[in-house]
């Protein structure tokens, strides 16, 4: 493909953009006519017209936010798509937006075509099935090295809005599971645990009986 097309940008989606609260490469303070620009570098792909006023337009494409989709008689799905293609910015649920591999060097694979339903690689190693119909990105979001980057000091994290996290262990028993005990005491636990008490490490959170259950081939390595 060789461009996105008909992208949608609202007043939200630039606000959101503006504010510099993603990893990946965005410009604070950018106009709409500028916008085109770090959209390119935000997903690292080429856009074609960045507007469109047409009606099946607006119908069939997501903000910058929620994620850039193509004209659905593009190859904007992924019954168009051909096997190996790298995407990202992938709708789980048609018309949703995207959801799947949209951080900062995230970019999934689709590996398979059968029926109604396409399977994709995500980059957490799960292999799992979408339908056809759902749009997604070409290509990989950009700043592929962003956790590499040490900001340096704590003022550059307070920057970013990340507060200190105190350690349960310096606290009080009745503050956390943690606390307690003379000096530099252990945890006294077998393994450690939440504020509220659950396995804090290597427990797994999903619901069971999701719905999703049967979508999912195989399930991520971590």
């Amino acid at each position: 493909m060789d461009g996105i097309r008909y992208a949608v940008f609202t007043d939200k989606s630039i606000q959101l953009l503006g504010k510099n609260q993603y990893t990946s490469n965005v410009e604070s303070g950018s106009t709409r006519t500028e916008i085109k620009h770090w959209v390119e570098l935000f997903f690292g792909v080429k856009i074609s017209p960045s507007t469109s006023r047409k009606p099946y337009a607006l119908e069939e494409a997501c903000t910058v936010w929620e994620g850039v989709l193509i004209d659905k008689k593009e190859e904007s799905t992924s019954t168009d798509m051909p096997l190996g293609t790298a995407i990202h910015n992938i709708e789980i649920t048609l018309g949703k937006g995207g959801q799947l591999a949209r951080a900062a060097g995230a970019v999934a694979k689709l590996i398979a075509k059968e029926g109604k339903s396409a399977t994709l690689k995500l980059p957490s190693g799960e292999v799992r099935l979408i339908s056809k119909n759902c749009s997604a990105t070409v290509g990989q979001v950009g700043n592929v090295g962003v956790n590499q980057k040490s900001l340096g000091r704590a003022g550059s994290k307070r920057w970013l809005g990340k507060r200190p996290v105190v350690r349960g262990v310096v606290m009080n028993p009745v503050d956390h599971p943690h606390g307690g005990g003379e000096g530099r005491a252990p945890i006294g636990r077998k393994q450690p645990t939440t504020p509220w008490g659950y396995p804090a490490l290597g427990k797994r959170s999903r619901k069971r009986n999701k719905y999703s259950d049967n979508l999912i081939l195989r399930r991520r390595s971590k």
